[in-house]
């Protein structure tokens, strides 16, 4: 099963200059409980905006770029093909950015895990509109403003029709 997982603003903003918009630590706990132990795919960008490659998780990294050096445990391919082809047979993969393999991978995703951020920002990633008549909306948790929550949101659970 292929997983997009994102957290995206109400006018679809994931993130300016390769940084997050915004600081949400019960987010960051989800998206943790989510994909540890499971292979994640994401752009070169993504990746390094990362300080280091996050624990637990083996790390597929997509570029145009034919001499790529990653850390030793990451993989480096050239296309989200290749990422697939590589991770056939797992029960569950994610694509976690940015907006460019979000792009590319959606055809191919079986559900997408969003937490929808309740703001507007303005930003330069962005993440794809999901069409009502192809995803149907599975589940959604509201989390409100807090002491470590500026925004409220929603995580929410979209599966293919």
């Amino acid at each position: 099963m292929l997983i997009l997982i994102a957290a995206a603003a109400e006018n679809d903003a994931l993130g300016k200059d390769n940084k997050m918009l915004w600081h949400l630590p019960d987010d960051f706990k989800h998206f943790k409980s989510l994909t540890s132990h499971h292979y994640i795919i994401m752009g070169r960008k993504t990746f390094e905006s990362f300080k280091s490659p996050l624990p637990n998780r083996k790390h597929i990294i997509i570029t145009r770029k034919t001499d790529y050096d990653a850390p030793e445990d990451c993989i480096v391919v050239n296309s989200l093909e290749q990422a697939l082809k590589l991770t056939s047979g797992q029960e569950e993969v994610f694509v976690i950015g940015g907006g460019e393999i979000y792009d590319l991978a959606l055809p191919f995703a079986d559900k997408v895990e969003l937490t929808r951020v309740h703001h507007t920002f303005d930003a330069d990633a962005f993440f794809p509109k999901l069409k009502e008549e192809e995803w149907k909306l599975l589940s959604e948790l509201k989390h409100n403003i807090d002491e470590k929550h500026e925004y409220p949101f929603t995580f929410q659970t979209f599966i293919k029709r």
